[in-house]
């Protein structure tokens, strides 16, 4: 048993050394946990920050100074003011995204009931925050409009009052960049593994291994614990400081129960990907293979699409994928701080599925191996 050990230690040392002097490897690893993190989260941004406004006040009464009080940072930069001949110039220009137009006796009409009518411009190339611009300035209008009257008659006995306690201004990036992070250890994880195997089957070296005292379980454990090792450190590297201290995103739960429960997870993954290694041919026959079932475990994970908004049968296809409790599981710690009371059913469900996929694997690595021998 101990022989056993030793050389699961000193093989997964030997795929250490390869990845360490494989400059291309470590430049693709740093690029994954860095750059592809940092820039999705910063580019997908959706929701309404620092955006310039202007406002025509037509009116200047106190409802109009109400509502342009209203429009306040981190949502739009401080309003400036235009008269009616400024608008066009300044549209066109490109000054201002938004320019609100209040129409004269706007408060008066309010007063009266009578209908009127508040301009919203848009410069729509601003696409990203054309949409959620227009409904910011209209629910301030709105919110607006209600308490100025309250102010003029008796308000209500109760209201009610939403708070979003992880993310209370629901900004995509905090989102973003947790889902990039999942997805990159998913990929790494998956075509590391792979490809060290195949690269073993074209070079031959896998030939040389069989000579010596070794067993396939000995050789597949070697590749699952280093690529673990590999993947789990710079990810947990990429957690702490691209993802909590350059993005500024807060991690609710214990990062060392995280870290726990990836060691699980990429205990299936790579045996996954090992498994797919053994069905191709050559390295470009592994990569489409992977890709295709990446893509496809990716998207139905329920990091990128809500499960709640898919079939019923194939939310229950998609939990025999890794990759569902995982992503089940990782937002469950890192945004709303659950325990191991809390995520251990998707351990365990991860932990089941590894089993499996390690034990199909070594199946067809045993064939594989018989065949690269003979």
């Amino acid at each position: 048993m101990w022989d056993s050990v030793a050389n699961v230690y000193r093989l997964g040392v030997k795929e250490l050394y390869g990845v360490r002097y494989d400059a291309v490897l470590l430049v693709l690893i740093a690029y994954a946990f860095t750059i592809a993190v940092y820039l999705p989260a910063k580019s997908s941004l959706v929701e309404l920050v620092d955006a310039s406004v202007a406002v025509v006040d037509e009116d200047r009464s106190e409802l109009s100074r109400r509502i342009i009080a209203a429009l306040r940072r981190p949502f739009v930069l401080t309003p400036g003011r235009l008269s009616v001949e400024e608008i066009d110039p300044a549209t066109d220009a490109g000054q201002y995204t938004f320019v609100l137009d209040i129409p004269p006796y706007f408060q008066a009409d309010v007063v009266r009931r009578r209908s009127t009518t508040v301009q919203v411009i848009v410069d729509a190339t601003a696409m990203s925050q054309a949409g959620s611009g227009v409904r910011y300035i209209q629910n301030v209008a709105v919110q607006e409009l209600t308490n100025f009257a309250l102010g003029q008659a008796p308000g209500p006995e109760v209201s009610l009052v939403t708070r979003v306690k992880y993310n209370p201004n629901l900004y995509e990036s905090r989102f973003s960049a947790v889902t990039e992070l999942i997805s990159n250890i998913t990929m790494l994880a998956l075509f590391l593994t792979g490809a060290a195997v195949i690269r073993e089957l074209e070079h031959g070296t896998i030939e040389h291994l069989l000579v010596m005292p070794l067993r396939p379980v000995e050789i597949m454990l070697a590749k699952v614990w280093a690529t673990a090792l590999v993947v789990a450190t710079a990810a947990t590297i990429s957690l702490l400081v691209v993802v909590r201290w350059v993005l500024d995103v807060p991690i609710a739960g214990s990062v060392p129960l995280f870290v726990f429960g990836e060691l699980i997870y990429l205990f299936a993954v790579t045996s996954l990907g090992i498994f797919l290694a053994t069905l191709a041919r050559s390295m470009s026959q592994f990569a489409l293979l992977g890709m295709s079932v990446y893509l496809v475990m990716a998207l139905l994970s329920g990091g990128t699409t809500p499960l709640d908004s898919m079939p019923e049968s194939l939310q229950k296809a998609v939990q025999f994928a890794p990759t569902t409790h995982f992503v089940s599981f990782a937002q469950a710690i890192l945004f709303r701080g659950a325990g191991l009371d809390v995520v251990w059913r998707d351990f365990a469900a991860v932990a089941a599925i590894g089993v499996v996929l390690f034990t199909l694997a070594l199946a067809r690595f045993r064939r594989t191996v018989t065949e690269a021998g003979s």
